[in-house]
């Protein structure tokens, strides 16, 4: 296992996953210093220097992060790191790349299309960042997700591939059947009021949105909006049959892997929007409105719910492979 942990391809992917890190560390280590580049004059962030200075440093941690993360996988005392303190980062890491890694493509290809763009010369409104900024650090999130995707994956079948093997058929019930399926049940339930109200606004209702948020929907705001029902359906599509043992022919890492992703995604970035939503924003009419904040809510609920179920499935998996092993060599 430690050679392969070292081999070539992997050593070539941590590489590409930290290079794909200088673009953002470097805008955000300037901004931190004073720098103003890629802020337009006008810019909201220049009116809130210490809270600007603040969220860039976080951000600057979070994806030093990404390094860490990057060398982990690809060292032999990776190996010997606990599996939660790496399957934690890894499952966040997830939730919050997974977006920008679908959404800001289709973004480019829906504007190729003919969509709109927002643009605050025609608004009215005053600038943000320039244009440029958001295309260098979503190329470079989404660079660093696919690396750190096949990198965890990679390690993760090398270290508990037995955890994903096999049929859902042929998994037991389980000691911890009935919670699992108390847990699906109830991750469904309050993942259908983010699916609804996402879905509501993908089509282009306004219900619970706030008055700028209105103002501002673009084509970019419709494909998000349809990526996060995509995120809410894979959470609970991938939760329901490893609960209830539905599709019996099918591999176990089929659900996992939605179950996995969606989750993350749901708790990530509810979290992320409802830290958001507690910054200070003088235009009452930005501010979300409590629907806005109730939906971050319940989406962070119902992600925490196919989380618990996915981490319950996990450890009876190697709690049951480590059993056969003693038993081997009893």
């Amino acid at each position: 296992m430690p050679a392969a942990v070292l081999g070539r391809p992997r050593r070539v992917l941590r590489a590409v996953a930290i290079a794909a890190c200088v673009p953002y560390l470097s805008l955000k280590t300037a901004w931190v210093a004073g720098s103003r580049v890629g802020i337009p004059d006008g810019s909201t962030l220049l009116e809130h220097r210490t809270t600007m200075a603040v969220a860039n440093t976080a951000g600057v941690l979070l994806d030093g992060a990404v390094i860490v993360l990057a060398s982990l996988l690809t060292r032999p005392w990776g190996l010997r790191v606990p599996a939660w303190l790496l399957a934690l980062p890894a499952w966040v890491a997830t939730g919050l790349l997974a977006p920008i890694t679908t959404g800001y493509p289709l973004q480019l290809l829906v504007r190729a299309l003919g969509g709109t763009v927002d643009r605050s010369s025609g608004t009215g409104r005053r600038p943000f960042l320039h244009e440029w900024v958001f295309g260098v650090v979503y190329t470079g999130f989404i660079v660093q997700g696919l690396a750190l995707g096949v990198l965890f994956l990679l390690y993760a079948r090398d270290r508990w591939g037995h955890v994903w093997r096999g049929r859902v058929g042929e998994l037991p019930a389980g000691a911890v059947g009935p919670a699992q399926r108390a847990c699906a049940v109830a991750a469904c339930a309050f993942a259908l009021f983010p699916l609804v109200m996402n879905l509501v606004w993908a089509c282009g209702g306004t219900a619970a949105l706030s008055a700028g948020r209105v103002a501002d929907r673009t084509s970019d705001f419709y494909v998000l909006e349809a990526t996060d029902v995509c995120f809410v359906l894979a959470a609970v599509a991938g939760a329901v049959p490893l609960a209830f043992r539905l599709g019996r022919r099918m591999p176990v890492a089929v659900p996992l892997a939605p179950a996995w992703v969606g989750s993350g995604v749901l708790v990530c970035w509810g979290g992320w929007l409802s830290l958001a939503s507690l910054t200070s924003v003088e235009d009452l009419a930005d501010r979300p409105t409590p629907l806005m904040n109730l939906v971050y809510a319940v989406q962070m609920i119902s992600g925490f719910l196919v989380a618990a179920l996915g981490a319950h499935f996990l450890a009876e998996r190697s709690a049951a492979h480590a059993g056969q092993r003693d038993r081997r060599v009893a």
